[in-house]
């Protein structure tokens, strides 16, 4: 090959080369898209899609209560600058509205919660032992239990749209975003088969568990498990003593073992309920809120296997 000809290759590779650099280099340094998340379990699911591409501020963050929260105007300019909103919807966030129409929002809000099919809450069904709810605060979740990540496949489908709701808004980053989301996808799958491997050596007779709130609709259904509350879905409500005593007598009556209290919830009222029936509570789940990095329930998937194995090992007696 002339050396003319030799040179003009070379120098062409060197080129592409540098372009290539420049354009990794350039990928490395681009700001993360800003997204602003409801709650603490919402924000751990967006982070594993996200990755390194998202920086993730989450408004109700690891032991918050979403149902009681009022947001301050710091947060508000927070959502005001977010390039993407993720919120669970089916009436659990009855704040954001409100929020976003404070901050002046114009960019994305993604429901992850769309597509779910809603149950209704058991009050809804006339269960009256449930609950009376605070007036004022505007929480009260209505017949629609929001609790749709409590099913393993329904967070799932959670991830899907939180992928999509990131491709939206951040084009280049898809395949990262697409690839994050099916990984996830196949351990959330893993979970549930151990989930169920768990339930399955437990007679359905004998799955019955009190909650310090109704918060377990969805993975009752999912897992053949019935959960019984002195509370209704939103802990802004207030166990009533008609209910309070109603439950006592059905604790007694079939002989409920597993008693827990809810990481977001006063336990002096499940406390009552044991002293009452004899049932010494089993310890603590956790439902609507993570907990920080050290404790058992850092994120989504830790806190499912948590809560399955404090409930399987109560109704077990071990």
């Amino acid at each position: 090959m002339p050396v003319i000809s030799l040179r003009a290759s070379l120098l062409a590779s060197i080129g592409l080369a540098l372009a290539a650099l420049s354009l990794g280099l350039q990928a490395q340094t681009q700001a993360p898209i800003k997204a602003v998340v409801s709650f603490s379990i919402l924000g751990d699911m967006v982070q594993r899609v996200g990755g390194d591409r998202v920086a993730v501020d989450v408004l109700v963050g690891p032991g918050g209560d979403a149902h009681v929260f009022q947001p301050k105007p710091s947060q508000a300019r927070l959502v005001g600058q977010a390039q993407i909103v993720f919120s669970n919807g089916l009436g659990f966030e009855g704040w954001m509205t409100r929020l976003l129409n404070t901050a002046s929002y114009k960019g994305r809000h993604v429901v992850v919660g769309e597509g779910i099919e809603p149950i209704k809450t058991a009050q809804a069904h006339g269960h009256d032992h449930k609950t009376h709810s605070k007036k004022g605060h505007g929480h009260d979740h209505g017949e629609i239990d929001p609790h749709a990540w409590q099913s393993v496949p329904n967070a799932m489908a959670y991830v899907g749209n939180i992928a999509k709701g990131l491709c939206a808004v951040d084009a280049a980053g898809c395949d990262s975003y697409q690839r994050n989301a099916a990984i996830y996808a196949a351990e959330l799958k893993a979970l549930d088969t151990d989930i169920r491997a768990l339930w399955a050596v437990i007679p359905a007779a004998q799955r019955k568990v009190i909650t310090s709130h109704d918060a377990f609709g969805y993975y009752a259904k999912e897992y053949g498990v019935t959960f019984l509350a002195p509370q209704g879905v939103s802990t802004e409500s207030e166990a009533s003593a008609r209910g309070v005593a109603q439950l006592v007598r059905q604790i007694k009556k079939v002989q409920i073992k597993a008693l827990f209290v809810e990481n977001i919830s006063d336990p002096r009222l499940i406390a009552q309920i044991g002293r009452e029936t004899g049932v010494k509570p089993a310890g603590e789940l956790f439902s609507d809120a993570l907990t920080d990095s050290k404790g058992p329930a850092a994120s989504y998937v830790s806190m499912m296997r948590a809560n399955t194995l404090a409930l399987t090992k109560a109704i077990a007696g071990q």
